[in-house]
């Protein structure tokens, strides 16, 4: 039998502003019809921390999008990573000095990774000067001003890279690297 390990569902534009609302103890309590009562959220940003085998969470983003939907009537996409993926994630940011301004540093999760044309006809100034590097399914950026100011939503990288996108900045990030790993 395979064995469990844990992993992160980051659900797409949830809690932003008063729409697309979603109680984190109803979230949990999703994830527990589906299988997974250990289920953890983190923050209200829709970050949920649980333990599953690789296939079993693969499977999860499409049954929990299905269950959001049905119970809250919104279509939110979710991405899922592994404990592996996330400090992965985190040993190969390519921005190591940002690091020292976390809420400035940003990962764009993406569900798969852009095209080469796609990203080599992006470039700084199409984004407000903010630095950023594509890294497989994963871009790292960084804001000079609020992110905000810059327009780097999820939105921006859905559209230039034609993948789905979920942005995190670097605290979130290192932190649910850290609570996958125990």
């Amino acid at each position: 039998m395979p064995e469990s390990t844990p992993h992160v569902a980051l659900l797409r534009g949830i809690n932003v502003g008063s729409s697309r609302r979603i109680a984190m103890q109803r979230l949990r309590e999703i994830f527990a019809e589906l299988g997974h009562p250990d289920a953890v959220t983190y923050l209200q940003s829709g970050n949920v921390i649980f333990d599953a085998t690789a296939a079993g969470a693969g499977d999860l983003a499409t049954r929990l999008e299905a269950a959001i939907e049905a119970e809250f009537g919104l279509r939110v996409r979710v991405l899922v990573r592994s404990r592996d993926d996330l400090a992965a994630v985190v040993a190969g940011n390519p921005m190591p000095e940002r690091a020292a301004d976390p809420a400035r540093l940003l990962v764009a999760f993406l569900s798969e990774a852009p095209l080469v044309h796609t990203t080599n006809a992006l470039g700084p100034a199409a984004f407000f000067g903010a630095d950023f590097a594509v890294r497989g399914r994963e871009t790292y950026l960084f804001c000079p001003e609020t992110v905000k100011m810059t327009l780097l939503s999820g939105d921006v990288w859905e559209k230039s890279l034609a993948v789905t996108a979920t942005l995190r900045n670097w605290n979130t990030v290192t932190r649910l690297a850290s609570m996958t790993q125990g």
